[in-house]
């Protein structure tokens, strides 16, 4: 009966561990999520080097944020050096896309949406690397750099199918925000039209405008609705 008791026990707190460590991963994939939406959205700014900033700034946030997730003791300057160092190749690849918005017109919308995908799959390897060497135990002292560096770049890869998804889901959120937009504007205009119409319907039957120019004006409304 003890011994039962004791593996209950085992396996309630099995249990428990395993919930709060899907939890906490579940957390930290809505964090990297959102910072590679904020990253791709930094990506479009059309001026060269804001925008790259922009990313760094954002990329801190993330891994601040995952420390806390973790109850890892974060230090921004050291934070910089190891998102600087990890993602340089990666850094180096916007800088270079990024380039392209130096020519007018065209080179602008081009290089955003390249930027906007290269940001977002560089957010998504970082926080990935982060995610594993925090749930490992792992803590900004015991950096792997050569073999999470590695990963970041392996990462990376597959961080530019998740920021295209990305991307395509939010074109698709706004085609349905637009539609519902235009179908609220044609009920508006629907009522105003049917407003007016009442209105020059009452003014008909007061005499103030006559059945001729009620028709006229009548028409003229419709044509224009």
């Amino acid at each position: 009966m003890f011994k039962r008791s004791i593996k209950i026990t085992i396996v309630l707190q099995k249990n428990n561990t395993n919930f709060i460590m899907n939890e906490r991963i579940e957390s930290a994939d809505k964090i990297i999520r959102n910072h590679i939406v904020w990253s791709m959205g930094a990506g479009l700014i059309p001026v060269p080097i804001a925008d790259f900033f922009a990313v760094s700034a954002i990329q801190l946030d993330m891994v601040r944020q995952m420390c806390k997730l973790y109850d890892v003791d974060f230090k921004e300057t050291e934070g910089k050096a190891v998102i600087s160092s990890m993602t340089g190749s990666g850094l180096a690849r916007l800088g270079a896309r990024a380039a392209i918005k130096f020519i007018p017109g065209i080179g602008t919308v081009i290089g955003g949406m390249t930027m906007a995908v290269l940001s977002g799959a560089s957010s998504y390897a970082l926080g990935e690397v982060f995610k594993k060497h925090f749930e490992t135990g792992g803590t900004f002292l015991d950096f792997d750099m050569d073999r999470l560096t590695k990963m970041y770049k392996e990462k990376f890869e597959k961080g530019k199918k998740v920021a295209e998804k990305i991307k395509k889901e939010q074109e698709r959120k706004q085609e349905v925000v637009e539609k519902v937009e235009q179908k609220e504007a044609a009920k508006k205009d629907q009522k105003d039209v049917i407003s007016r119409l009442t209105k020059l319907g009452e003014l008909k039957e007061k005499g103030v405008l006559s059945e001729e120019e009620f028709q006229v004006m009548k028409k003229k409304l419709i044509e224009e609705y």
